[in-house]
């Protein structure tokens, strides 16, 4: 080897390009080293196992008496479109449990069939799924209730 390392002869040439095949871009060149991804939708489904839910509050009898009285004020008063507050129980679409949502809108009808409260905004909430109602319509009441 006479003192000359074995690819001394062609260390400085240019760096050879193909006239024949367009160069490959970068991305390309890495995702032919990128894992198999055998397991495909494997990480959404761990991420979703993951996420959290709250279970739903099962209010006792007092407590339904209060909201069944809260709504029997908001009837009658619906003409003044009164403003209250909500905090609802959101059932989770694709497990169980759920999470507790407030929302805060004029109240525009009670659905007694569907037993449903609509809001002027918009936004449909189920009886059932209430947790408590506030509101300035209820300032005072609650003081002599007690």
């Amino acid at each position: 080897m006479n003192g000359t390392h074995e690819y001394d002869d062609i260390i400085n040439l240019p760096h050879h390009v193909s006239a024949r095949h367009p160069q490959m871009s970068m991305y390309d060149r890495a995702a032919q080293f990128s894992p198999f991804a055998a397991l495909t939708g494997h990480d959404a489904a761990i991420k979703e196992t993951e996420r959290l839910t709250e279970e739903r509050v099962e209010l006792d009898e007092d407590s339904k008496e209060l909201l069944d009285e809260q709504l029997q004020m908001i009837r009658e008063h619906l003409d003044e479109r009164p403003e209250v507050t909500f905090t609802y129980f959101e059932p989770d679409e694709r497990k169980q449990g759920g999470a507790y949502q407030t929302i805060s809108g004029r109240v525009k009808k009670i659905d007694e069939y569907e037993h449903r409260i609509l809001l002027e905004e918009g936004a449909v909430l189920r009886v059932e799924h209430l947790l408590s109602i506030e509101g300035e319509l209820f300032r005072g009441w609650m003081d002599f209730e007690k």
